[in-house]
């Protein structure tokens, strides 16, 4: 009995030694002093200060000055100055461990605001093209009571409409009369709801709040591929992380903890679920199968990045308790969806994947073929993007080689997940973004890991660490405002859509050179469109070379009963600046030769939108 209790109290002290050890607990312990630093103090001060500072930069912006570089030509020096006192600020958080979780809160959702709520607040309209899209679609699904006949090219929303359906019903239940009345605050406000899921998913891997802010806040720094507004990809990526993270919350490594002699220790209790047996509480795993019900009703490409993410971290054997099930389920699943609901469009489109699975080469790279010259500024910003993704994956990289703890988990696996999915469909040539997406919340605490994860000297690395959170912040302003001349509408251009939405019968067909139109699918079930940016090549050259003839061929439909609108505007045009889709002076030289035609009547003008209704050639 002697020797029992010696061999207990000796595994005893071990553990309480090893925790001891743990940088969290030392932290708890500087905690209890009850001595608040220097560094915590300024912290604490320049967090409201930045946040006054961001609100009164917003008074007096020119929205009209964007071209090349979108709002970052515009926004003032104070602005600036708010955004890097907020990046000071939270490195002097990360360099002292008596640091509350409270305060890490704070400054990332004081970053999420200064980034995605500045454009909410400049814009007298909802930012973004297809946010606007999303709402007719939502608008259209309540008139028709559910699936939205005669939908043309939108028709894949009938077959994905999870998203649309549950906004539908919130409209009704509330009583309001549009999505665009909270759309508009969509990127903060879903922003701010990500962050909990992307916490749950640190908490897997690492209890270190240093390691968990720290990722989250290089998540928001890098994430410029603009995914969060009122669309089904932000709904289901959101479900995504969650999912996820529910997955490697039971996986047999997660929450491993490495000490100062490099070992690892498994903290809390088995009884109390907070260490993972390997196995699914029933109630776990139904709310896992429901979130991956909810993705695969809700966008087409989501089910597959969670496919693959789920294969991915079943190879390691140990993990495949947990995650084969789950696999297992969202495959059944998504084959029983695209079998029944999505039939429609995998039947059209399915020659076209099984073509696209033979060119990875071509899905990686693939884009719009261009009859222009892209915007110098735009030029810039592109390569910004990619050196910021670039700089994402070598860091991740990195941190794999240099912290070999981190191999233990599912981290790496994740990464890696999208790639191929990436290589088997260009998905408009936005696959390579969307890869990015998805590998970066785990690419976020790997990155974290390496610059973050406690040394001896923790201010040194820390004032190491933050020059580089400086520029991925840098990175992440280029990509995520330097398109922003294309993105915003004037009140002008959305009085134009909805004009053209109210006036025009049935049947009408709206026309525009690129999809840079607030509200051009106000009443898509009635009237079809056609954009030329997405058009073939052929046809786009009709249209430089003479745009009366060139229009010809998609208005033969026009009559007095249903005339065909044309719509030219300010956000068009700088949108084919930016990209070179058409020639740079194009809208100039198109509104010329409508103006001196006499088929084409003007039927509304202002600076800044014209439309054109065409009834047919006079006999």
């Amino acid at each position: 009995m002697g020797k029992l209790q010696t061999l207990t109290g000796g595994r005893m002290a071990s553990l309480t030694s090893a925790v001891a050890r743990w940088p969290g607990a030392a932290a708890g312990e500087r905690r209890r002093s009850g001595r608040t630093s220097a560094r915590q103090w300024t912290a604490r001060v320049l967090l409201p200060v930045a946040l006054f500072l961001w609100l009164l930069s917003l008074r007096h912006v020119d929205l009209a000055g964007m071209r090349d570089y979108g709002l970052l030509q515009v926004l003032p020096v104070l602005f600036w100055t708010a955004a890097g006192l907020l990046a000071v600020g939270f490195c002097l958080l990360l360099s002292d461990r008596r640091t509350a979780g409270g305060w890490y809160a704070g400054y990332v959702l004081g970053l999420i605001a200064l980034i995605h709520a500045t454009p909410t607040l400049l814009y007298p309209s909802l930012r973004y093209s297809w946010a606007w899209k999303h709402v007719a679609v939502t608008d259209a699904v309540i008139r028709h009571h559910g699936s939205v006949p005669h939908a043309g090219k939108l028709d894949i929303y009938n077959q994905w409409p999870g998203f649309f359906d549950l906004n539908a019903f919130f409209l009704q239940a509330t009583g309001l009369h549009s999505a665009l009345g909270y759309a508009t605050w969509t990127p903060p406000v879903y922003n701010a709801v990500l962050l909990a899921p992307l916490l749950l998913l640190y908490r897997t891997v690492t209890r270190d709040r240093r390691l968990i802010w720290g990722a989250a806040w290089i998540y928001y720094s890098c994430s410029w591929v603009g995914q969060d507004y009122f669309a089904p990809q932000a709904f289901a990526f959101l479900l995504f992380v969650t999912l996820i993270a529910l997955v490697m919350g039971q996986l047999p490594t997660s929450v491993l903890h490495r000490t100062g002699d490099s070992r690892y220790i498994r903290t809390g209790d088995a009884r109390s679920g907070d260490i993972p047996t390997g196995r699914w509480p029933v109630g776990r795993f139904v709310l896992v199968m429901v979130l991956a019900a909810v993705i695969i009703s809700s966008h087409p490409l989501t089910p597959l990045m969670l496919v693959s993410a789920l294969v991915v971290l079943s190879f390691p054997r140990r993990n495949r308790r947990v995650v084969l099930p789950v696999l297992a389920g969202a495959v059944l699943l998504t084959v029983l969806w695209n079998a029944t609901v999505a039939r429609p469009y995998i039947s059209d489109n399915l020659h076209d994947f099984l073509d696209s699975l033979l060119k990875p080469d071509t899905n990686v790279v693939s884009g719009l073929a261009a009859l222009g010259t892209a915007a110098p500024g735009h030029v810039v910003v592109a390569w910004v993007d990619r050196s910021l993704s670039a700089a994402v994956f070598v860091l991740a990289a990195v941190a794999f080689l240099a912290r070999p703890w981190v191999r233990r988990t599912g981290l790496a696996l994740l990464v890696v997940a999208p790639l191929p999915v990436l290589a088997a469909n260009a998905y408009g040539g936005e696959m390579i973004f969307r890869a990015y997406l998805f590998a970066l919340p785990a690419a976020s605490l790997l990155i974290a890991v390496l610059l973050l994860e406690q040394g001896s000297r923790p201010r040194l690395q820390v004032l190491a660490a933050c020059p580089l959170l400086l520029v991925l912040l840098g990175g992440l302003m280029f990509g995520y405002y330097g398109k922003e001349s294309a993105n915003y509408f004037t009140t002008d251009e959305v009085k134009a859509g909805r004009f053209v939405a109210a006036t025009a019968p049935p049947g009408s067909t709206v026309v525009s050179l690129t999809s840079a139109v607030p509200g051009l699918y106000l009443r898509y079930d009635e009237n079809p469109q056609v954009e030329f940016d997405q058009q073939d090549l052929d046809d786009r050259l009709r249209l430089v070379k003479d745009p009366v003839k060139g229009l010809e061929g998609f208005l033969q439909q026009a009559s007095p009963q249903q005339p065909a609108y044309i719509i030219l505007s300010r956000a068009q045009d700088a949108d084919i600046y930016q990209t070179g889709i058409l020639p740079a002076d194009f809208m100039r030289r198109m509104n010329s030769a409508l103006s001196k035609d006499p088929d084409y009547i003007p039927v509304y003008s202002t600076k800044d939108a014209v439309v054109y209704r065409y009834q047919g050639t006079k006999s």
